[in-house]
């Protein structure tokens, strides 16, 4: 079948809006009409070659939408199902094994590839292949052929589902880093950093867990005022000076936990310095370069038994942790839609852009409507 899809051709160029065609669901797979796609800092990323997924390619990896067809052995879902999809695992190895797919040891090969296990893509334009099953769906389009792994099914209305894909990775990400990897209890303390999509939704997850005191350190007013809004205690304008410090004046043992969102070396290390003993610090921000490296006083770290721990996908188990924020949401406990505005999936650069001046903090791509 034939699809509109926005290409990456270049890297640090625009997306092109072309008409693909996608291949039948082969056994294993699921036809979904995506609805709704996130636009993720990791999308871009991949189109830039941090992430050498080969060009051209369809990316988009936090896609929903309504299932249209099932291959041969598919059973999670059936046409017509709502889903959400998120990232691809083997399901055979240890850690899958142990309910983390997302440190499954296949993980870069069935995410970042950009063919199917066998070499092969399902998607091509006028004959031509194009790299396909970015996190296992490559969904910047009409259509995503995704693997059943990948799938989640959800109880959500036409409405919400066309702004759940998020919870697929950056919500997850954010709000599974604090509930899921750090395991923050209640009363304790936390830091952020960063408050973009991933930031403010660990804002959120702090609040579900219960933090009693919740700092988020952001350059952005409106994103800081957002997060007061959704039950930071305290915000930190880096502009305003030594960011340690200004922690130190509101918890002068420092906090129980960081959380770093940006990857810059210098806010990590400011987030480690930050701790309190024997405090935690959780990493999900790409670093800026391939080779980024950290400047580390093993001595402190050793003397306050400071720890550092790498996330990836919040440690989401996909089909368990998906629902239970879908849940909390209509609880009214996690309204990660105030952080989304929608766009035409053919204004996916207007909504880069958008995105990149703080105009919104999580852009929504709709493949087959107007933006709300």
């Amino acid at each position: 079948m034939k699809a509109i899809a926005a290409i990456a051709r270049e890297p640090h160029a625009d997306f092109t809006i072309e008409t693909i065609d996608i291949e039948t669901p082969r056994a294993g797979e699921v036809l979904v009409r995506i609805v709704g796609v996130g636009l993720c800092h990791t999308d871009l990323i991949a189109r830039d070659q941090f992430i050498p997924i080969p060009l051209p390619a369809v990316l988009g990896h936090e896609g929903a939408g309504i299932v249209e067809a099932v291959g041969a052995g598919v059973t999670k879902v059936r046409p017509g199902d709502h889903v959400v999809l998120g990232f691809s695992s083997c399901g055979n190895c240890a850690r899958c094994d142990e309910h983390l797919p997302s440190y499954c040891r296949d993980f870069p090969r069935l995410n970042y590839a950009g063919v199917r296990s066998d070499g092969s893509t399902g998607l091509s334009i006028d004959g031509t292949p194009v790299s396909s099953a970015f996190f296992g769906q490559s969904s910047f389009a009409e259509y995503a052929l995704a693997g059943e792994r990948n799938v989640v099914r959800v109880d959500a209305d036409d409405d919400l589902l066309k702004i759940l894909g998020p919870l697929g990775c950056g919500v997850q990400t954010g709000a599974g880093g604090v509930m899921r990897s750090l395991a923050c209890p209640a009363g304790s303390t936390i830091a952020i950093f960063g408050g973009g999509p991933v930031g403010l939704s660990a804002v959120m997850g702090a609040v579900i867990q219960g933090c009693a005191t919740i700092i988020l350190v952001e350059p952005v007013t409106a994103r800081r005022d957002l997060a007061l809004s959704l039950g930071a205690t305290h915000v930190v304008d880096p502009g305003d000076g030594d960011v340690g410090a200004a922690i130190r004046s509101i918890l002068p043992d420092g906090v129980d936990f960081a959380f770093e969102t940006s990857g810059r070396e210098a806010v990590v290390e400011t987030a480690l310095a930050s701790l309190a003993s024997h405090g935690l610090l959780g990493l999900v921000g790409v670093p800026p370069r391939p080779d980024s490296t950290l400047s580390i006083n093993l001595a402190a770290l050793i003397t306050y038994g400071h720890r550092i721990h790498g996330i990836i996908e919040g440690d989401s188990d996909l089909d368990g942790f998906i629902p239970e924020l879908v849940a909390l949401h209509r609880a009214g406990r996690f309204p990660f839609d105030r952080l989304v505005r929608t766009f035409p999936l053919d204004q996916i650069n207007e909504a880069i852009a958008a995105q990149a001046r703080g105009d919104c903090v999580k852009a929504v791509l709709l493949p087959h409507g107007e933006a709300a």
